[in-house]
């Protein structure tokens, strides 16, 4: 038996980097909302006590940058001082300005927006057809906030991480080998010396927040790392900085493929970075779903300007029914990869972004995630019969 180790992480709705990515989501929906055809590329940077949104935004619309950023903050839970980080008393700049016009040229046209290449996977270690390492990591900071804010555990914080590493046997998941919980929280399950939460608190936070989630992935062996430094009491903007862009393996597949070249958050879908990678994950799932392959990676390159991908490449990691030209010619006869196609099959100009900028842009179930559908794999099956 061949034995190995996959570990994953996810960061929950507090996490700086987070609060960073929903913010400029929110800004791209409000655009969106009032002008499908807007034109947004939002970046957020956050520290204590100061927020700036910034970026190139084209539109006919108006987004109350102030307001909007502030509700956000109120939603994820930034509501008083003793979380380090306030949406009443925070500093918010806005420096926002209009899309350069060399850009929107190519654009205008049905050209990508940028070149770079991007990267869908599937795979059928969960009913998501994604890794399990990463599935269970974003359920687990899902349930944090749940939690949190259901009253049932009054000192969670929004700030708060997961980590889980999964034993595979031959390939195969078998186990959770050890779960890492970093919780905010505040001061009242410290012990007496002030120095770390009480071993109470501690066994309350795998009982409550990592059993339910991993279930029948446990055992005995099983280890837990929890606020491993013995206390999370400064978390948020307060204790580390946050930019919109920086958690792209989080957002995407948790290291089990590698990302594409940029990032998603505050990008309307005429940047390819966003509508292709979506597509990719549409692609690979659908041929997956199919039974055409066990596992599948999708990469498509472009160039600014141009509307075809440059390139395709399909690996299947010798779990594949057909070659790679196969694929290729099913994926070319059954899916539009130019920009305006993609978004038209995908449905991409709805406000729908804000949603996906926390717990991974991939895996899930609401009926936002039009990338998620598997409509296509009765006719992947089918025309692979006959080649």
């Amino acid at each position: 038996m061949r034995k190995h180790f996959f570990t994953s992480e996810s960061v929950g709705e507090g996490h700086p980097d987070k609060v960073c990515d929903q913010i400029s989501d929110a800004v791209l929906d409000d655009v969106l909302r009032q002008d499908p055809y807007g034109r947004v590329a939002c970046e957020t940077y956050v520290t204590m006590g100061l927020l700036i949104v910034g970026g190139e935004i084209t539109t006919t619309g108006f987004v109350d940058v102030h307001n909007l950023t502030r509700n956000v903050l109120k939603e994820i839970g930034y509501t008083h001082p003793k979380y380090g980080f306030d949406y009443h008393t925070c500093a918010v700049i806005n420096t926002i300005h209009s899309q350069s016009p060399d850009i929107a040229q190519g654009v205008n046209t049905g050209g990508a927006g940028d070149q770079g290449f991007m990267v869908g996977y599937a795979c059928r270690e969960t009913e998501e057809l994604m890794p399990l390492a990463i599935m269970l990591s974003h359920k687990l900071v899902r349930r944090m906030a749940e939690v949190r804010r259901q009253g049932i555990l009054k000192y969670l914080g929004p700030d708060c991480k997961s980590q889980v590493s999964v034993e595979y046997h031959d390939g195969h998941p078998k186990r959770v080998d050890s779960v890492v919980l970093a919780c905010q929280h505040t001061e009242e399950i410290l012990d007496v010396t002030k120095e770390k939460i009480t071993k109470k608190a501690r066994q309350e936070l795998i009982d409550v927040l990592a059993k339910p989630i991993l279930k029948e992935y446990i055992d005995k062996d099983t280890k837990f790392y929890v606020n491993e430094t013995g206390k999370f009491v400064i978390g948020g903007p307060q204790s580390d900085t946050g930019m919109t862009g920086r958690k792209i393996v989080v957002d995407t597949y948790g290291g089990a493929a590698a990302p594409g070249g940029g990032a998603f958050s505050g990008k309307d879908p005429t940047k390819v970075d966003r509508s292709a990678a979506y597509m990719a994950r549409y692609i690979a799932k659908n041929i997956v779903a199919a039974g055409l392959a066990d596992k599948c990676l999708i990469h498509l390159a472009y160039v600014i300007g141009k509307a075809e991908p440059l390139a395709i490449m399909v690996d299947t990691f010798g779990t594949g029914k057909l070659s790679e030209a196969q694929f290729i010619k099913l994926i070319r006869e059954n899916f539009d990869l130019t920009p305006q196609g993609m978004i038209k099959s995908l449905d991409l100009l709805r406000p729908i972004y804000r949603k996906t900028a926390c717990y991974g842009h991939f895996g899930r179930t609401e009926p936002e995630f039009s990338w998620e559908s598997i409509d296509k794999a009765a006719v992947l099956k089918k025309q692979a019969c006959k080649l």
